[in-house]
């Protein structure tokens, strides 16, 4: 008989640091910008284009400076168990996308939450990880029935 280690169903924690992404960021300004464009180049009176421009142009900056100063989280899931920032949250659901991220649960107080990664704050080894610690963390699914 070899002497093997014996292989457990438990796996390390996926911890995880979630914070703000430049890219996103520039994402919304160039947003706010497309859509001041098209305002301009729409046919709608001048007197109307400049000061709804100029508020699509003020909403991108606001949105990717809101994007901006959001504090950093950290994420574990170690088994079935989860926290965010240490408090625990439950019912994950893992949305990826090419190399975007979503992650959606339940946080203490019973509202639904959502983290969004982009490939600038997690690469692909981070989203395998991630996705291997939800799937371990998840529930199994009750079976689907199928018509007689």
């Amino acid at each position: 008989m070899s002497n093997s280690t014996v292989s457990s169903n438990r796996s390390a924690p996926c911890r995880l640091e979630w914070r703000p992404s430049r890219l996103l960021a520039a994402a919304l300004i160039v947003l706010g910008l497309a859509a001041a464009l098209s305002l301009w180049f729409s046919e709608c009176p001048r007197a109307v284009v400049g000061p709804l421009a100029l508020l699509a142009l003020g909403w991108g900056l606001y949105s990717a400076r809101r994007e901006l100063r959001r504090p950093p989280q950290r994420l574990l899931i170690a088994g079935e168990r989860a926290s965010l920032d240490e408090l625990p949250i439950t019912e994950l659901r893992l949305h990826s996308r090419g190399w975007l991220a979503r992650l959606d649960f339940t946080g203490p107080d019973g509202q639904g939450r959502r983290l969004l990664w982009w490939p600038d704050r997690l690469d692909a080894r981070g989203r395998r990880e991630l996705r291997l610690a939800v799937a371990v963390s998840a529930p199994a699914r009750d079976p689907r029935s199928m018509a007689p």
